[in-house]
């Protein structure tokens, strides 16, 4: 396969290091989701906290739901448009987990275990978007 061309409709393959990138960003993503759903049931079985909990699980899971979306990207804008989404996503998930720790419905150590975990796939996925970015700007020239 050529550098630069799209495999089965979705990854980006100008360089192996982007294509890995993004595989690992979608693992990271289910991971963070399955504690994301856990955390869900304790704030709604245990603090009866549905409000908050209702929009960390809504943005936390959509994360790697965009990410397994991209992966039957029209093109490559379209893939790039949904890292973006996921992007996003997941920095409102940081809001949602602050928002959790300064109410003290988590304790500190759940916050950092999440927030962790956001704060690498959001490096991850604003790194990814800005290569894509880069790489359709050089294509456009």
């Amino acid at each position: 396969m050529k550098s630069g061309e799209w495999s089965l409709g979705y990854s980006l393959r100008s360089d192996n290091l982007l294509y890995m990138s993004d595989n690992k960003a979608k693992n990271k993503s289910k991971i963070l989701s399955i504690d994301i759903i856990n955390l869900y049931k304790y704030l709604t079985d245990n603090k009866n906290e549905y409000i908050m909990s209702k929009q960390l699980l809504r943005s936390g899971t959509s994360i790697g739901a965009n990410l397994a979306e991209s992966e039957c990207a029209s093109s490559k804008k379209d893939f790039l448009n949904k890292l973006y989404i996921a992007l996003k996503e997941c920095n409102e998930t940081i809001y949602w987990i602050d928002l959790l720790k300064e109410t003290k419905y988590i304790d500190a150590d759940t916050f950092n275990s999440i927030n962790s975990k956001c704060e690498e796939i959001k490096r991850m996925l604003s790194a990814s978007t800005k290569t894509i970015q880069e790489q359709l700007k050089e294509k456009e020239i």
